[in-house]
């Protein structure tokens, strides 16, 4: 693993022209930032220009403590899995886009936007632990010869076991902690876990029928997995809990390994199409 820390390299007083040579100096990590998770603009940039004043003492903090937790999580994985990670993790300060990433690559590298963390250790190195989990399922999948041109990456169902594996893999590195931290990244997660927990039923038959009714998956990626969605019912990135109580579910009856590796088999849609009928049946 390679920690590429650009820190040191953030102007020190960002302008437009000083921060776009920041990007600049950082060309390929940028380039992924900005194609897929915040917007390139003049807009968007001057607006980040006036909160990074506001918020560097906490920056600052994020990245005080980020390598040696970032490290220390890679240890455990290593520990836990018996599994290295030949990849890169980049450490930027974004525009206020995405706070974490894993790249489009079969062994993917991982990028933090620590404009967008929290500077409190247990939450912090849980959503380290779920971007690592991300990968550590790809590598797992890779090692039991994964056809990865089989997978449909645009369907939300394989965005529902990848967040449920990184999920899991959370709870494996980062044990016996608030439960609503696997979830928020934070402190804040304790109202959202009961709401998802009161409504489970209405939350999974409501994303079903979103599917079936053929919405596009960008819409159904905001409206489900992106922290700017959540319209349906006031709570966004809801899929999470559902891709995690399927996880979970699916874990009990056929281990780990053989949910992991779900996604390579011909009846991992209908799989989750009868999981999702089966648990709205037990009402």
């Amino acid at each position: 693993m390679k920690i590429v820390d650009t820190f040191a390299s953030f102007p020190k007083q960002p302008n437009l022209k000083r921060l776009r040579q920041y990007h600049k100096k950082h060309c390929e990590v940028f380039k992924t930032y900005f194609l897929y998770h915040c917007q390139d603009t003049d807009e968007r940039l001057s607006k980040a220009i006036e909160r990074y004043s506001e918020d560097w003492k906490l920056i600052t903090k994020v990245h005080q403590s980020m390598e040696c937790l970032v490290v220390e999580v890679c240890n455990t994985y290593e520990t836990t899995y018996h599994m290295e990670f030949p990849i890169s993790v980049n450490l930027i300060i974004g525009a206020y886009g995405s706070n974490a990433y894993t790249h489009r690559k079969i062994i993917p590298d991982i990028t933090f936007a620590m404009e967008r963390l929290t500077p409190q250790e247990i939450p912090l190195k849980v959503i380290i632990a779920h971007e690592f989990g991300h990968t550590a399922h790809h590598i797992i999948s890779d090692n039991h010869q994964m056809d990865w041109q089989r997978i449909r990456w645009e369907h939300p169902y394989i965005w529902l076991l990848q967040e449920g594996a990184a999920t899991h893999f959370s709870r494996q590195i980062v044990p016996d902690i608030k439960e609503s931290t696997y979830f928020s990244y934070d402190e804040s997660g304790d109202e959202w876990l009961k709401f998802a927990r009161e409504h489970q039923h209405e939350i999974i038959g409501a994303f079903a029928k979103d599917i079936q009714s053929g919405k596009n998956g960008n819409d159904i990626f905001k409206e489900w997995f992106s922290i700017n969605g959540g319209s349906t019912f006031g709570y966004p990135r809801l899929a999470y809990f559902i891709a995690d109580t399927f996880f979970q579910d699916y874990m009990g009856k056929e281990g780990e390994l053989n949910t992991l590796l779900l996604w390579n088999n011909d009846y991992f849609f209908s799989v989750l199409d009868r999981w999702i009928i089966a648990f709205m049946n037990e009402k």
